[in-house]
């Protein structure tokens, strides 16, 4: 089969790309207008072509290509923001995407694009009563159908499918906890469009399975997609405490909530094992932490407790499903909207020929500990290098006794006369300590199914001419298309910038803007499907 292309509007950090490339789809080019993100991008895949303000395009003058996304803002159709609807002016760059797929198409005579890919908040359903999505609808039908006019129902309903004489379009919500391998409650509305025939609800709801994709693991959040295990690791322990900004919090167990951006704030927040691996996937000379990497969070793999964070009212609960909110953009930037994660305190403990141990004094050998040591794997077991001790929380045993001695896990047994004798005993748990930290970028990174380390590694340590012209004319466009009035940046600012572009508050904002690439992947795996279904069956595409 010949390899489909791709182009992406609104791209961000190259989600829409990434999982093109997965599913053996050709990134061509892409739009975008604030720096950090395409400074990712350029690093990450720098033989993608980037333009930047979307109003400066033309469709007949960019490259055609297959299938052209676009996860145009949400801000004016999300239930948190104002409601503005498609007229606000964010959400109303969904028009200007529209504009060039018709250009193109009307430059190659109907042939490219074959498909489009929309993605958005589930808050587009009812925004403006559900007039906005209608309008969606019917402006994507209209590519096709120009006189086209789709009815307004009484809800929309969260999937559905439009058929037209040949085209079709399809849409349904996923969310990226259910199924995915990512431990983030993250829906999203996922909308295709095939210009060339029925196919886009074969994509979204025949494919799985026969695409080349099926969700990894059959319960919520369960495994780690693909090819990420090997880099992202399993999970540890942990909890997810979800901040919205005063004395409440949420908890949630394992399962973060959607990352998305906002005006300045904090990244989610996590309480875990501070990087404790599970026992299997540990590394057989360790004791399965590593320095400065979180785990992956995952639902159902080991214990722990997500909170549910609510930066409004700050109001904490307990999810009972196992999942937390959705990690946002705000994250990071103000607010209070980081989620927050609970690790158990660890201890270390020396050797036992070491001068704290032979001290008379108890409280030597023993500290608190930021990492475990190495466990010693020599035969000899008179090596004792010490170790690590991690607090865990124990349920209270009961212990009866007489001729022989019986344990119960939190009951007791049935009291007797003779126990004014022989009472039961009870061994308690100790009381478990619990450190609160934030969920670091590289967590946020893992929860939206990107390789470790996307964003980082982007220093030009020596800027060259070129390098510096082009930045200037990239910090030059975002200002004006954002309506900045700010002084333009200078010449050493923008070698400043080259030299340390990273910074844990871009990298917030950037994941809680991009969408989960697992989901994406799912949907560009089932285009590719389809068009090996319709070569095929020769060049049939219902």
């Amino acid at each position: 089969m010949t390899q489909l292309t791709l182009g992406s509007l609104f791209d961000g950090i190259a989600g829409f790309p990434l999982a093109g490339i997965w599913a053996g789809i050709k990134p061509v080019w892409a739009s975008e207008i604030e720096p950090f993100p395409i400074r990712v991008v350029r690093k990450r895949l720098p033989d993608m072509k980037h333009y930047g303000d979307i109003h400066n395009l033309n469709g007949a003058e960019l490259e055609p290509v297959d299938v052209i996304t676009f996860g145009s803002p949400c801000q004016d159709l999300s239930v948190a923001g104002k409601r503005n609807g498609l007229d606000g002016a964010r959400s109303s760059l969904f028009f200007e995407a529209v504009r060039i797929i018709r250009e193109m198409r009307e430059a190659t005579n109907g042939l490219y694009p074959k498909w489009a890919v929309w993605e958005n908040v589930p808050g587009a359903l009812s925004s403006c009563d559900g007039q906005d999505f209608r309008q969606v609808l019917t402006e994507l039908v209209r590519i096709k159908e120009p006189q086209a006019d789709v009815p307004l129902p009484e809800k929309w309903l969260f999937a559905g499918e439009i058929l037209g004489d040949d085209y079709s379009l399809a849409w349904r919500v996923l969310d990226a906890s259910k199924g995915w391998g990512v431990a983030q409650r993250r829906k999203r509305i996922f909308l295709v469009l095939d210009l060339a025939g029925q196919r886009a609800g074969k994509v979204l709801f025949e494919s799985e399975g026969l695409s080349g994709y099926s969700p990894p693991g059959a319960e919520t959040g369960q495994g780690t997609p693909g090819c990420s295990q090997e880099s992202a690791g399993a999970a540890g322990p942990a909890v997810i405490l979800n901040d919205m900004g005063g004395t409440r919090m949420n908890v949630t167990e394992d399962v973060t909530g959607t990352l998305r951006a906002q005006k300045k704030g904090h990244p989610p927040i996590v309480l875990d094992a501070g990087g404790f691996c599970t026992e299997h996937s540990a590394d057989s000379r360790g004791i399965g932490y590593e320095d400065e990497k979180a785990p992956t969070l995952r639902a159902n793999v080991v214990p722990g407790v997500a909170l549910q964070f609510n930066p409004t009212d700050s109001r904490i609960r307990i999810e009972k499903e196992n999942v937390a909110q959705c990690l946002t953009a705000r994250a990071g930037t103000g607010g209070n909207q980081t989620p927050l994660a609970m690790v158990p305190v660890a201890y270390g403990i020396c050797a036992d020929q070491s001068r704290g141990m032979l001290s008379d004094n108890p409280k030597t050998g023993f500290y608190e500990a930021d990492m475990s040591r190495t466990l010693d794997c020599s035969p000899d077991p008179g090596c004792r290098q010490g170790g690590i001790a991690v607090v865990e929380e124990k349920p209270a045993y009961t212990i009866t006794t007489g001729s022989f001695m019986e344990v119960n896990k939190e009951v007791s047994p049935t009291l007797m006369a003779r126990d004014y004798k022989d009472a039961p005993l009870v061994g308690e748990a100790p009381e478990v300590e619990y450190l609160v930290r934030r969920l670091t970028p590289d967590e946020c990174c893992r929860l939206q199914g990107y390789p470790d380390r996307w964003c980082k590694g982007l220093e030009i340590p020596w800027p060259t001419e070129e390098d510096i012209s082009f930045w200037t004319d990239v910090f030059d466009e975002y200002q004006h298309a954002v309506g900045s009035t700010a002084r333009p940046k200078s010449r050493r600012q923008i070698i400043q910038w080259l030299m340390k572009p990273g910074a844990d508050a871009a990298e917030y904002k950037a994941y809680g803007n991009s969408v989960c690439v697992w989901c994406v992947f799912f949907v560009l795996a089932g285009i590719v499907w389809a068009e090996e279904q319709t070569e095929t069956n020769g060049g049939e595409t219902n």
